[in-house]
This record gives structure tokens, C-alpha cells and sequence, in this order.
């Protein structure tokens, strides 16, 4: 937790305005999805894996639209969940501070509101970025305000279709397995969510003591008096690169293939409601267009990172110095450049992640169904991009699409909301700034499904109300009455 002092009172009161907000606006809506049972167990209407940002905000907005037996399912302890307290390792996070992220258009769940409930306006107005800590206890509060059916310590090991369209998801926790049963399933995994972290080939040529992912777990106060090499210049690696130098690494080489580091952000540029809403409406060819040229443009490391690392006198940058090979000598590693030969005791490589279904076992029942762009969209002459021709090529609901019509229909269950939709859908699933507009897009479509595959049973529902809403006596027919006098009178 932050060392600033905490308000509760008004964290409390807060909290009570949330409430009556979603009052008024009648949220979360009534349930309204007709319960199955399969296997003598009742059936999970949506399963979400991955209780980060991502999914907490599509949780949040299943709930909000009626679709109430829903799980989260977390293999991090409570409070662990995302990047935030885990591997990232920057300060603050890079976002600026008043974007309003998955607080789904309610003022009283912006991480300003919850800022300003615990610490005061004064110290939001001061406030450069949300400390990532703090933005992890954000989202922990998010969830408990919000009731999320959130469970921790579970992994989801594989997920199996079902003869009868839905979806088998078997389960391990403390050593304990558990099957469970859903219509549909949100893979809401972050960066790695259909790969891995990725390192070049020439690591594997050394032993796996003296080398680490920006993704891994890296003890760091073992790296004290030692040479350290970071691969790699963007946030991470420069996040990492200063969480060395602070920990006591004697010297920081970080190795560079670019001539420069970028220094624009070009999507922060054109960021807009136009770009959020309309970029799933382009052409195929413009939206390999735009994203094959913002990745080679490459996005630059923070400013305040870069200067975390500069102000140390041990750190050296090696710019047009890409690793060409690694050699092992004794208990040190030889980094070979273009330029020069480089000798130190731990390597970390900041070289991102890579798609690749065959490294997530629990799709592997699925993997040689998912249609691929470079399945179906021929690459644009001159735009040869790798990541983007392994990206999954998904329906309007981030749902996947099959290789081959109708050999795996139970594809279309599991919804791909993590960040290798970019392609499909923009960037509204692994980031703060259109994360609540993504998980709109999600929830409603997931909704429409599960309404249209229900329709039998809403139809015989329609049929079968019989409130009435005028109960007879309400007004009398003028001629009915007049009938019922004699002749006479009626003359």
C-alpha cells in the first residue's frame, strides 16, 4: 500500500455515491440468461481468465448487462493479479494519470475519484503519473466495490469443446482438479496471452543462471557489484535496466540495434474516440497499414525512464550494437556486438513477447482451427510484418474465427481479449486508455449470442407471461351495458 495517508471516511463515502450512481442508472441490470445443467452441474454462462485489468472490466460489464453467472479465474494470489506488483518495474505507470480506463463511464469509479478519496485533491493536482502500486490497489478496490466473482489460485489447463456446443474447462488448484462447464470463454491474459515472452535463439547457448526475461521473476539484489547487459531499449527494458542500477549493479551495458532511440509516440498522437470506435471499421489493407507502420516507427521509452537510468555514471547505451552471439566463459557471458565484445555477469532481455499457439497448452485443442491473418489476408508488398501475420483474425466480438467453416464451430465460444486483437480491433484491450469501450464491445456481443442461442426459451417465455396489467374493472363497453337494459329504455 501507498505511505500516504489513508481517508477512509471518505474512501466510505466514495464508495456510497458509487452506489447510489448505479442506482439511478438501474446497474447492474436484472439476470435475465436461463440457467442450463450438463454433467449434473450447472453451466457458467461466461468464464473469464485472467483477473487483471482487462478482466475485471469485462467482468464488469457482463454484470452491468445482466449476465450475472459469470467467473473470473486467477491463477495469482489476491492482490497479484496483472503486471503491476509482479514484473513491471516502472515507478509510475506510463499512462497519464486522468485517462479514465475501466471505470466504464461511471465518474465515481475513476482512479481520480478513488485518488482523491484516499489522499485529497491537493495531492492529485500534484500528482504526475498513478504509482503502479497504488494503481493496484485501485483495482483491488474496483473489484470489491463492484462484487466481482473473482477466484484466485485456479489455473485453467485446458479448455476442450463439447459435443453440445459448450465449452469444458478443467481446472487445477492446491493440487486439486476441478471441471467446469461454460457457454463461453474470455481469455483475458494480457501481453503473453497467446504466446510467451520472446528471446532470440543464441540464448538458449548459455546457461539459463546468467539470463532473464523482463517478464521474469529477476532477483535483483543478487545483481549487486555485478555487470549487467539489458537487450533491448523500450519501457521495459529501461524499467529493468534502472531496477538494476538501483539495486548496486556495478555497470549497465544496454544494447541497441536502432541508430537512436524513438523518441515518438505516434498512436498517443492520433489518439481519439475516431481511432477507438472506427479503427475495426477499416479496410483490412489500412489497418495493417497503420499498425505495420506505429511498429516500425517503434514506441519510445518513457522520458522519465530513460533519465531514471542516464543519471547513473555505470550505464553505458550501445547504440547500432544489435547481439550477434553470446559465448560462455566461466561464470561470466561474452555479449558480441558489431562494434565490440562486451563481458558480463547477468544478460536481461527486453525483447517483448511473440504469438504462438503451440506454447499455450490449454488451447492446444483449438490451435490448428484459429484462423490466422496470414490465413486469409495476402501481406501488403513491402509491409512484411511477422507478428502481424500471426495475429489471431477475429469476428466483431474478439471471437475466433475458424480456418476451415464449420470443422470447429465451438471456436466462436472463446473470445480472444487480450492484446494480439490489436489487428482486428485497435487498441482496446491491453491498454488503459479504451479498455472500457473494448469491454463493451465484448459484453455486448457475448450478450447478443447467448440471447439468440436462447431464443426458444425466450419465445415460450414471451408465451407463457400472463400478468395482466388491466385487471377488468378498469372501464366498461358502452354497449355492452346498453344490452343489458330493457327495450324500452333503449328508445
Amino acid at each position: 500500500m501507498s505511505e500516504l495517508a489513508i481517508s477512509p471516511v471518505d474512501l466510505e463515502a466514495l464508495e456510497a455515491r458509487l452506489q447510489q450512481d448505479l442506482s439511478w442508472l438501474e446497474l447492474p441490470a436484472k439476470s435475465w440468461v436461463p440457467s442450463r445443467e450438463a454433467d449434473g452441474q450447472s453451466v457458467v454462462d461466461v468464464v473469464v481468465i485472467g483477473g487483471g485489468m482487462a478482466g475485471l472490466v469485462a467482468s464488469g460489464m457482463l454484470k452491468r448487462l445482466g449476465v450475472a453467472n459469470h467467473l473470473v479465474l486467477d491463477k495469482a494470489p489476491v492482490g497479484q493479479e496483472g503486471p503491476w506488483v509482479t514484473f513491471a518495474r516502472m515507478r509510475t505507470l506510463r499512462s497519464p494519470k486522468q485517462l479514465t480506463g475501466p471505470a466504464m463511464g461511471l465518474p465515481a469509479l475513476t482512479f481520480r475519484a478513488y485518488y482523491e478519496a484516499r489522499f485529497g485533491r491537493d495531492a492529485w493536482i500534484v500528482l504526475d503519473r498513478a504509482p503502479r502500486e497504488t494503481w493496484m490497489d485501485y483495482l483491488i478496490w474496483y473489484r470489491k466495490v463492484l462484487e466481482l466473482p473473482v477466484r484466485n489460485g485456479i489455473s485453467v489447463d485446458v479448455i476442450r469443446p463439447r459435443e453440445d456446443g459448450m465449452l469444458d474447462l478443467i481446472c487445477s488448484q492446491d493440487g486439486r482438479s476441478e471441471k467446469i462447464v461454460a457457454r463461453h470463454v474470455v481469455l483475458a491474459t494480457g501481453r503473453d496471452g497467446l504466446g510467451g515472452p520472446f528471446v532470440p535463439e543464441f540464448a538458449r547457448s548459455i546457461d539459463r543462471k546468467y539470463w532473464a526475461h523482463t517478464a521474469d521473476a529477476i532477483d535483483f539484489a543478487g545483481l549487486r557489484g555485478k555487470r549487467v547487459g539489458v537487450i533491448g531499449a523500450g519501457a521495459s527494458a529501461m524499467d529493468n535496466a534502472a531496477s538494476a542500477l538501483e539495486a548496486g549493479a556495478a555497470r549497465l551495458d544496454m544494447f541497441v540495434r536502432r541508430n537512436k532511440l524513438p523518441a515518438i509516440n505516434k498512436f498517443t498522437g492520433i489518439g481519439s474516440q475516431g481511432v477507438v470506435h472506427g479503427f475495426a471499421g477499416l479496410p483490412d489493407e489500412w489497418k495493417w497499414r497503420f499498425l505495420n507502420y506505429a511498429m516500425g516507427q517503434q514506441t519510445p521509452p518513457p522520458r522519465p525512464s530513460v533519465l531514471r537510468v542516464s543519471s547513473f555514471e555505470q550505464a553505458h547505451l550501445h547504440l547500432e550494437s544489435p547481439i550477434t552471439g553470446l559465448k560462455q566463459d566461466g561464470e561470466q557471458v561474452i555479449a558480441i556486438t558489431p562494434r565490440d565484445s562486451y563481458p558480463v555477469d547477468f544478460l536481461i532481455f527486453g525483447t517483448g513477447f511473440k504469438i504462438d499457439l503451440a506454447n499455450r497448452p490449454e488451447l492446444a485443442a483449438f490451435e490448428p482451427h484459429i484462423r490466422l491473418w496470414r490465413d486469409r489476408f495476402p501481406t501488403p508488398a513491402g509491409m512484411a510484418n511477422g507478428e502481424l501475420e500471426g495475429s489471431p483474425d477475429l469476428g466483431d466480438a474478439f471471437e475466433f474465427l475458424e480456418r476451415e467453416e464449420g470443422v470447429c464451430p465451438t471456436l466462436s465460444k472463446i473470445h480472444c481479449f487480450n492484446f494480439p486483437a490489436t489487428l482486428s480491433h485497435g487498441k482496446l484491450t491491453g491498454d488503459i486508455p479504451a479498455i472500457s469501450e473494448g469491454a463493451d464491445r465484448l459484453a455486448r456481443g457475448i450478450v447478443r449470442s447467448l440471447f439468440v442461442e436462447d431464443r426458444e426459451k425466450h419465445f415460450a417465455n414471451l408465451q407463457a407471461f400472463d400478468t395482466p396489467e388491466l385487471l377488468g374493472d378498469e372501464w366498461a363497453d358502452d354497449d355492452t351495458e346498453a344490452l343489458s337494459e330493457p327495450a324500452s329504455k333503449r328508445t
